[in-house]
């Protein structure tokens, strides 16, 4: 059974968004929520054959928090993309909520990534004719909400990452952390079963880091599911395992054990499985 996860570091209990329930314990046996079988990606182009993904299996359950890792060009973001339906695999399965996705047409995955699929990218990737609120609303009245639901969830998206008052701005006059909250608010409009992100912070200084990482800890402890890559180990210490990759493969697979911060002042660390 998946651990039970609890605030760390001496943080204040966090309180799930109002509307939203924390993810249920999940049963014994229950299918993950996201989960990849022999996945293949190969790149084709004047002759030469690049495989960026080679045979990965890996799993996501509900509510779970993972981090992806691993040198560059070893196929983090790839995979990322593969699983979010933003590229087609070359070979493999892909189950989203029970459901096999990689069969699915073009038309149908942006359904299905439209319903239960948050994306938020390293470098934002905001409509930039649109304002901070059109942006943050448009997915959510894709997945089916009225304008007014939209309305509801971008205000209360925006107050609690802090930037209410930018809603009428150009995504070009924010900073790059508040973009990056905008990218957060709009990659959780339509209340995603699984948010994927792709280095969050890796265009960000050190205090909007810590500022997106707070709000990707408040998200995950409201029962989101995220999968994450990123190259810093502080960053994936937030999450419940860490998953390595290394020439398209998975190397490794460890549990994130905390450790109370009292201990030598030791945050957390890694326990290998088996």
């Amino acid at each position: 059974m998946r651990r039970q996860r609890h605030p760390r570091g001496g943080d204040p209990p966090v309180t799930p968004r109002p509307g939203r329930l924390p993810a249920p314990p999940e049963p014994p046996g229950a299918p993950p929520l996201l989960r990849a079988s022999k996945l293949v990606k190969v790149y084709r182009a004047d002759g030469v054959t690049v495989e960026a993904i080679r045979g990965v299996d890996i799993e996501l359950a509900i509510g779970e928090f993972v981090a992806i890792m691993g040198p560059s060009g070893s196929g983090k973001s790839t995979l990322l993309h593969v699983l979010g339906g933003l590229e087609p695999a070359t070979s493999g399965e892909i189950w989203l909520r029970g459901q096999r996705a990689d069969r699915l047409s073009t038309a149908a995955w942006a359904v299905l990534r439209r319903q239960h699929i948050g994306f938020v990218f390293q470098f934002f990737n905001l409509l930039s004719n649109m304002t901070v609120a059109d942006n943050v609303e448009l997915p959510a009245l894709l997945a089916g909400a009225t304008p007014r639901q939209a309305r509801k969830r971008r205000e209360e998206l925006l107050a609690e990452l802090g930037i209410a008052d930018k809603a009428g701005a150009a995504p070009a006059r924010l900073s790059g952390g508040e973009q990056q909250r905008v990218a957060l608010a709009r990659a959780l409009a339509n209340e995603p079963s699984v948010l994927l992100a792709d280095e969050p912070t890796g265009n960000l200084d050190s205090s909007n880091t810590r500022d997106v990482l707070r709000l990707l800890r408040r998200a995950h402890a409201g029962g989101q599911a995220i999968l994450m890559v990123t190259h810093d180990a502080r960053v994936a210490s937030l999450a419940d395992r860490v998953i390595n990759l290394f020439d398209g493969m998975v190397a490794d697979d460890a549990k994130v054990v905390p450790i109370p911060r009292t201990v030598n002042g030791v945050g957390d660390v890694l326990e290998m499985r088996g």
